[in-house]
């Protein structure tokens, strides 16, 4: 019994060593990496060192976005307790001593500080300082946690003076200062946009994570990111950190810096003229703007209006809308529209909308046309009778006029529907599609933005009469801004189909290009003859007899203006809604730029004619936006004929001298006062007044401008015009076109509006009909 015994038991044990020793053969060989990592996590403490995220710069090195150091405050509840039985602690000590020496008969009293009164007094201090309310500083003490944020992003200059108070706190009746360490601050960065709202839908702006959220800072994160490092050190047997010989730094890689082709001049320009079209028009559903260098792709400016402050994304920018929210008295349906206003006002509207394009898609009609040599430049005619009938018994799609017979410019000029349907007749649905895929408006553009949407279009399969007589005059299809504009470019540039771009380069903290992005050509769509012909009849459009809304001295410009009704299902009449736009070039006849300007919805009780919403602006931008990259005007006779004067500077002439100097100019004279020099004058030197403007001069004691008050010109010629300023005892500056039957669009002042006698007011010339 006893040997049986001993052998079970030696036998059991034996099996036990086996078990022991397979499970630990299996640690040591199959688990080794796995319970090396767990004793490195208990051995080794790491810490993050977060990377400085990379700039962002425009075309001219102007920053865009830029990253800068600040600070998470926060608070250890724990340790503020420790540090307050301290205080009391030496509370007592002070209260012994001080009771020693009144039992000695000394005169003495401890300099008690209150532990209740150091708290309330630093929750006083840290939400006045961080904005913050005191019952959520208050609440943070309670708190059974080592480590409470109580604000990030606070910047440096704030954090330091936390640091300074909490390190000499003195509270009412006690002269004895305390240090605390249970507050203090973390490193930490934030991102910076000093343009604010100019192109924030371009560049778009980062998360409460740092990450790129929107724009340029989404697409190109990877780069702009850069690489966290790390500090490991390797820790005792009590958690604590020992000495710097067990660390091991591995130091961030920093981000690269981006630099866009957007020009903040440009930018500036196009976002200005949008937003006053947008505020004159009450455009409902927001407007947008693109400009393209029509021989590389590169965007040089790209606006979408209403849109936010990339400092502060989240508040709703558009105060109207603002307001409509704040009224909304369900939490839950406030919530949800306030989701909704932020999706809208951060969207890039010319990549992530589409819109139906209306005239301004006639151009790639043209284009095909005459490409496909079944249109005649110079040869062929059309005859407009103010409707065509495609399919019998369907009712007549109707034209903008009645234009009788027409050349192949007069249609463009005209934008004359019925004469684009023959040419999409005489294409054909199989030459039209391919067309319509070549200048790719059936693919995305692949620009370098994050959500670009596709667009919606009547497949070749499902192409029938109708279908193909809407898409030859543009009222069928729904495009993205940014696909009309690249596609737009390919018409003047030779034919060349390019791919927009944001980003010219990529540069990392070393100064190395690691990304480049240049010139790319998708495909020619059209050959160079073909393109020439186009920049022939879309100047022809602008200034054929001085006539085009879009028409300025001295510069040739082609355009093409459009109006299209919005696609929704049944609308009852007089509850349409339309869509006004623009798409222009310069020089005309060698394409540096194009511009496409769109409004969504302007209020029809004011216009929604492209050429007389969209257009002037358009033609603002181009005024100012041709000088600034280099182009200069070369005016006609004609053009010097119609010239405006430059009022010369007249302070410290005498009377007959500025006389003689008006006179020579062709301006006239008011003087004011009886002295024998002028002393102030009105305009003031360089202002560009009409031909036969007045010019007041103040001479003896100065006095106050005589006021005049601005009339109604709007819808008058520029003849009736004349006279009411003249009347008013007011200068004016005509823009746009020199037509005799033009008419005024808009005036620079309100009527009404009382200003100084011979303010000039500028008026912009032009047509109310979609005609250009």
């Amino acid at each position: 019994m006893k040997l049986r015994s001993f052998v079970v038991i030696q036998g059991l044990v034996l099996l036990s060593a086996f078990a022991l020793i397979g499970n630990l053969a299996h640690i040591m060989l199959m688990q080794h990496n796995e319970y090396t990592d767990l004793a490195n996590s208990r051995q080794f403490g790491t810490v993050t060192i977060p990377a400085n995220r990379g700039t962002i710069y425009d075309a001219k090195g102007a920053v865009l976005a830029q990253s800068a150091t600040v600070y998470k405050i926060f608070l250890d509840p724990g340790l503020f307790k420790k540090e307050m039985k301290l205080v009391e602690k030496r509370n007592k000590e002070l209260e012994d001593a001080a009771q020693k020496k009144r039992e000695n008969g000394e005169d003495a009293k401890a300099d008690i500080v209150d532990p209740a009164v150091v708290r309330e007094q630093l929750t006083q201090y840290l939400a006045d300082i961080l904005e913050l309310d005191v019952k959520t500083v208050s609440d943070a003490f309670d708190k059974e946690s080592n480590y409470v944020v109580l604000k990030k992003q606070v910047e440096k200059s704030r954090a330091d003076r936390i640091i300074e108070y909490i390190s000499n706190i003195t509270v009412p009746g006690s002269a004895r200062p305390i240090t605390l360490a249970s507050v203090s601050r973390e490193s930490d960065t934030k991102r910076y946009y000093p343009q604010n709202e100019l192109a924030a839908s371009v560049i778009g702006f980062t998360n409460a994570d740092g990450r790129g959220f929107y724009g340029a800072e989404k697409y190109y994160d990877e780069y702009l990111s850069g690489i966290n490092g790390r500090n490991i050190t390797a820790r005792d047997a009590n958690g604590n950190d020992m000495p710097y010989r067990y660390s091991k730094t591995y130091p961030a890689q920093d981000g690269d810096d981006v630099y866009m082709t957007i020009d903040m001049t440009l930018q500036t320009y196009l976002e200005d003229e949008i937003s006053q079209m947008v505020e004159k028009f009450q455009v409902a559903k927001r407007a947008c703007g693109v400009m393209l260098n029509a021989k590389t792709g590169a965007v040089l400016a790209m606006a979408s209006v209403g849109g936010f402050d990339a400092n502060a994304p989240y508040e709703i920018y558009d105060p109207a809308a603002a307001a409509k929210i704040r009224q909304i008295r369900s939490e839950t349906k406030k919530n949800e529209a306030l989701a909704a206003a932020r999706e809208t006002q951060w969207r890039n509207k010319c990549v992530t909308e589409t819109y139906i394009p209306g005239s301004v898609f006639k151009v790639y009609t043209a284009s095909a046309g005459l490409e496909e040599k079944l249109v005649d430049y110079y040869n062929d005619s059309f005859f407009c009778n103010g409707e065509i009938t495609v399919v019998q018994g369907v009712p007549p799609i109707h034209c903008t006029g009645i234009h009788g017979a027409q050349t192949f410019e007069m249609i463009l000029k005209n934008s004359c529907n019925p004469s684009f349907i023959q040419i999409g007749q005489r294409l054909g649905k199989e030459k039209f599609s391919y067309y319509f895929d070549a200048f790719g408006l059936t693919e995305k553009t692949g620009i370098d933005l994050p959500s670009e949407t596709s667009s919606i279009y009547t497949k070749l399969s499902d192409m029938g009469p109708m279908e193909l007589a809407a898409s030859s005059y543009g009222q069928n299809n729904s495009l993205t801004p940014i696909e009309m504009v690249t596609g737009y470019a390919a018409v003047v540039n030779g034919g060349y189909l390019l791919q927009p771009y944001v980003v010219s380069k990529v540069v990392d903290q070393s100064g190395n290009v690691v990304l480049s992005r240049e010139k790319t050509v998708r495909r020619q769509v059209i050959s160079e003859e073909t393109s020439a012909l186009m920049r022939q009849a879309l100047q022809y459009v602008v200034d054929n007899n001085n006539g085009s809304n879009a028409y300025i001295k001295g510069y040739k410009i082609g355009g093409k203006s459009g109006t299209s009704q919005k696609l929704q299902g049944y609308v009852q009449v007089g509850m349409e809604e339309y869509v006004a736009s623009y798409c222009c070039f310069a020089p005309a006849d060698d394409p540096e730029i194009v511009l496409l300007i769109m409004a969504d919805e302007p209020n029809k009780a004011i216009s929604y004619y492209g050429a007389t919403v969209v257009v002037p602006y358009s033609r603002h931008v181009m005024e100012k936006a041709l000088p600034y990259l280099g182009y200069y005007p070369a005016y006609t006779a004609e053009e010097a004929a119609h010239m405006d004067i430059t009022v010369p500077l007249l302070i410290d002439n005498t009377v007959a001298e500025a006389q003689k100097k008006l006179s020579d100019c062709g301006l006239n004279c008011e003087i004011v006062g009886g002295g024998e020099y002028v002393n102030m004058q009105m305009p003031i030197t360089g202002s560009a007044v009409a031909k036969g403007g007045t010019v007041m001069i103040y001479t003896g004691k100065t006095a106050d401008p005589a006021p005049a008050t601005v009339p109604y010109v709007v819808g008058h010629t520029l003849t009736e015009a004349n006279a009411l300023f003249a009347e008013a005892g007011l200068n004016y500056v005509a823009k746009g076109s020199l037509h005799e039957d033009a008419r005024i669009l808009l005036q620079s002042i309100e009527p009404g509006t009382v200003v100084d006698k011979w303010t000039i007011v500028t008026v912009d010339m032009g047509h109310n009909e979609d005609v250009g």
